[in-house]
């Protein structure tokens, strides 16, 4: 099948990927643009839409380190974790699905429409809601139960409570299929959703080796499977820095952490901001920028 090519399958058809058909509540038809032979078994990589530096950095870091192994990735297109994994997966040059809650020849959001046309192109796009559908607040729920079906298992990288993300990891919950989640700050609404999960039995996810073994558990194949846990990274050795790499902060409250004046505490984040160590959140927080 040509990249491009629209194409629908139903439910009965021999294209129709068959750990979605496993699932409680299949769609009873896809429709699609790009290779079909993508739709599963994969890896889904999903987070928070207004995701912070830390949670843009483990979808990235997560989703190329298995992609780069053979892994399909799956998400959702949509900005901040979905993107992020779309794009790691791409630069890892592994294959990558993206699910929509509109039609699959749709552009939502805008910002992924450079993203949505080159998957379209040589990986796959796909909806179970027919051409030309607007986006809808209902399609985007029922999307959620496709991303997971398509997958061995569900790694939720940072999701508040309650999100759609936490609503993807119910749905595979639901058919069966193993869920992970990236640990994060017991002060950040984003982390909400994923340590819930955690304390509710998902297994944590904190390096390479780890999901290596969790993929490994549930079935599949990697390639050279090498990981990298962070040993080389040069240490943070800025109290600023190993404050804010796990919990971004505002200036008031990291010189109450510090315990610092904040005169001198804005200073150090507005050198560390122009350095291009830091970067600075829609909310007034900083946060170690994350690796190019």
């Amino acid at each position: 099948m040509k990249a491009l090519e629209k194409w629908e399958i139903v439910l009965h058809d021999d294209l129709y990927p068959e750990l979605l058909r496993q699932t409680p509540d299949p769609p009873e038809r896809l429709y699609g643009f790009g290779d079909p032979g993508l739709l599963g078994p994969a890896l889904a990589v999903i987070g928070a839409r207004r995701a912070t530096p830390y949670g843009l950095t483990c979808a990235s870091r997560f989703a190329g380190w298995a992609a780069s192994n053979g892994v399909t990735i799956v998400s959702g297109g949509a900005i901040g974790c979905d993107m992020a994994a779309h794009n790691a997966a791409l630069e890892s040059e592994g294959g990558t699905v993206a699910v929509l809650g509109c039609g699959a020849d749709v552009d939502y959001p805008k910002q992924a429409s450079t993203l949505l046309a080159g998957l379209r192109r040589s990986h796959a796009v796909v909806s179970e809601v027919p051409w030309g559908t607007p986006p809808q607040r209902w399609a985007f729920s029922r999307r959620n139960r496709i991303i997971a079906g398509l997958s061995l298992a569900v790694l939720v990288v940072e999701a508040g409570l309650p999100s759609g993300t936490f609503g993807t990891a119910d749905h595979a919950l639901a058919a069966g299929r193993d869920v992970l989640a990236v640990p994060g700050s017991i002060f950040a609404p984003e982390c909400k959703g994923s340590n819930r999960l955690i304390a509710q039995g998902c297994s944590p996810v904190t390096c390479e080796s780890e999901l290596r073994d969790s993929l490994i558990s549930v079935g599949f194949l990697l390639g050279s499977a090498t990981t990298d846990d962070g040993s080389n990274s040069p240490p943070l050795s800025d109290p600023i820095l190993i404050a804010l790499r796990s919990n971004p902060m505002r200036p008031d409250d990291l010189s109450f952490h510090l315990r610092q004046d904040i005169v001198s505490v804005g200073r150090a984040l507005t050198r560390l901001e122009l350095q291009g160590t830091l970067v600075r959140m829609r909310d007034g927080r900083y946060s170690v920028r994350k690796p190019e």
